[in-house]
């Protein structure tokens, strides 16, 4: 049996710095916190390689006198709490005393250090555990901490590490939240000698949204605000048609700390309930404070999870609010219609003045006529983004489901059956010269008798299989052609969707679309798929963009597949739209062509049909 015995303290520091420092994020984190809890107002971090080769980390706060340097370093030594009663009341973001000792266990450390009373400040030096240097030089009020060679004495750890890109933007997501929570506090991040984010320190949340996300989400912000004896609750949400689909867009902290709560991401999407579409999450940066004895932020080294004592208050004061904040907006999103001419310089003649009047009395009663429509079918869940005035898009919705099942599920009493492989095939070419389209039903189905059988085509799931095939066929041989953009659209990204643009952009250039960087954190589209002009080529990039971020940035054959299934329902005519019967016969002779015309890519039916002898029963002539 083997012995028990008590392991030396070089790997006891090991095995606990894996806990606390998983990654080049990690390590920044816990610096860039030391300096916020060290009354610092402006933070500059940079790092070479994602963090891998060297992370900086300097701020102007108080620092660290020279004879406790050396005990800094030392486990669980902390400035925040004197004993465990401190830790109900907890206000500072590190209090463990176990980030500084972690780091210098995995990583060659070189400390730069000065308080105000100081004449001198210190430098110290620590690799892998063991001290290297003390010297007393000159340096400024704060201090500096020069990381290097992240894990070099762990090599296991480092082969877990991914690659520079994809590090350094854990490194800005991390930078991006402490950004947002401090607000007040001067951040600065630099990757490569390039400059990534830069704050004020103005205290206004909003400029650093629009600095890191963009114009068009900044001005899609609703402010929230409220307060209980308990909690203060304070910061924006956007606008549901601001959404994503990762949650890579919910911000929350709770005193100041980024955390992830499924309390609090629960009430954010119960409070956009009915607002957003399935699996589309919203923009929010909410900071809230809570009686800090109603907490236990003492759950994991890495501070990321809390136990609320009071979850349940938490839950409904931020679903209640948002909900509120939302029904108090207009929240009906801005439509591009095109390109706006120039305005013109010389005044308008008397009839060009009784022309514009004329158009614009025509735009307000388009504009009426579209609010009486329907709202949209329920598995259409993304319409087209421009409707032109002439040939407005709609798709109607029964809701009383009590009486109209769902479309795609045909009930025993109806009478009718989903087409399948195995029936006589309507759609074959020897069916063509006895086949009668009979017209249009509601707009959105077709009417088409074949010898003693009545078949009832959804216009927009057929149309959408025939775009499907024709996109896939063009995909896998790159014959997707390409509309230029004047102007082009610019897209703000993360550093993660950035390397995604960059490793893939082969992969986009196949889909039909051409990306150039426009510098900083923005991507101009210049050209879009040809098909998809005008109507969401912007929002299928975004989707494509998220897919692959939640496929860890891998571009799977499932995601294109379904990008390309998105491609070919946005193309697609919709229910609600009157097309002409020469359409629909050049529509089932594409229809033919097809291995599987029965389903659309979403597995829904194009096609049912009744039989004469099921339409003679429900008329009671057969008994």
């Amino acid at each position: 049996m083997a012995k028990i015995q008590l392991l030396d303290q070089k790997t006891i520091d090991n095995i606990a710095a894996g806990e606390v420092i998983e990654r080049p994020a990690s390590v920044v984190k816990e610096l860039v916190e030391n300096a916020i809890d060290a009354k610092a107002n402006a933070v500059t971090v940079e790092i070479k390689d994602g963090g891998m080769t060297l992370i900086r980390v300097t701020d102007n706060g108080c620092g660290i006198p020279a004879d406790q340097v050396r005990t800094a370093f030392l486990r669980h030594a902390t400035s925040k709490i004197r004993s465990v009663e401190d830790l109900l009341t907890v206000s500072s973001l590190g209090f463990r005393g176990e980030a500084l000792s972690s780091i210098s266990a995995v990583a060659q450390v070189e400390l730069v250090t000065k308080t105000a009373e100081s004449f001198s400040g210190v430098s110290y030096k620590i690799y892998g555990g063991e001290e290297e240097g003390f010297d007393e030089i000159g340096a400024p009020d704060g201090t500096t901490f020069l990381v290097k060679n992240l894990f070099y004495n762990t090599p296991a750890r480092r082969k877990f590490l991914k690659s520079p890109a994809t590090e350094a933007g854990y490194v800005e997501q991390m930078m991006i939240h402490i950004a947002l929570s401090h607000p007040e506090i001067s951040l600065k991040f630099i990757h490569n000698n390039k400059n990534k984010i830069y704050t004020s320190g103005n205290g206004n949340v909003k400029d650093i949204i629009y600095h890191i996300y963009g114009r068009d989400i900044a001005a899609a912000l609703i402010e929230v605000s409220a307060e209980t004896e308990n909690i203060s609750l304070s910061g924006f949400v956007g606008k549901p048609f601001v959404s994503r689909g990762n949650r890579n867009y919910e911000s929350y902290f709770i005193n100041g700390r980024y955390i992830k709560s499924p309390i609090i991401y629960k009430a954010i999407e119960e409070g956009y309930r009915t607002f957003t579409m399935t699996h589309r999450y919203p923009f929010v940066c909410l900071d809230l404070k809570v009686n800090p004895e109603l907490l236990d932020v003492n759950v994991h080294p890495t501070k990321m999870e809390i136990r609320f004592r009071n979850g349940s208050e938490i839950y409904d004061l931020l679903s209640e609010e948002i909900r509120d904040a939302l029904h108090k907006k207009d929240l009906i999103p801005d439509v591009s219609v095109g390109t706006k001419e120039k305005k013109q310089t010389q005044p308008l003649k008397e009839e060009e003045k009784i022309s514009s009047a004329k158009e614009t009395a025509e735009e307000k009663k388009e504009t009426v006529r579209a609010k009486e429509i329907k709202r949209p079918e329920p598995f259409e869940q993304v319409r087209r983004a421009e409707e032109t005035a002439k040939k407005s898009v709609y798709a109607g919705m029964n809701y009383d489901t009590k009486k109209t099942p769902f479309a795609g599920y045909i009930s025993e009493e109806s009478g009718g059956e989903q087409m399948t492989l195995h029936e006589n095939p309507v759609f074959a070419k020897e069916a063509r010269p006895d086949r009668t389209v009979i017209g249009q039903l509601f707009k959105t189905y077709w009417l088409i008798e074949y010898e003693d059988q009545l078949f009832i085509m959804d216009q927009h799931a057929a149309h959408e299989k025939v775009n499907y095939e024709r996109l896939l066929k063009n995909f896998r041989e790159k014959e997707i052609y390409s509309q230029k953009l004047l102007p082009p659209i610019v897209l703000t990204v993360s550093m993660a969707e950035a390397e995604v643009l960059r490793e893939y952009r082969d992969v986009f250039e196949d889909f039909g679309f051409a990306i150039e960087s426009f510098g900083g954190n923005e991507y101009c589209i210049r050209e879009v798929p040809a098909n998809l002009y005008g109507i969401g080529e912007k929002a299928l990039l975004v989707e494509l963009l998220d897919s692959v971020s939640q496929e860890n940035g891998v571009l799977s054959t499932e995601v294109i597949a379904a990008k390309i299934a998105s491609m070919a329902c946005k193309m697609s005519i919709k229910g609600n739209q009157k097309i002409s019967r020469m359409e629909v016969e050049r529509l089932l002779d594409e229809l033919m062509e097809l291995d599987n015309p029965y389903q659309c890519p979403h597995g829904r039916p194009t096609i049912i049909k009744m039989t004469k002898y099921e339409i003679d029963k429900k008329f009671k002539r057969i008994v």
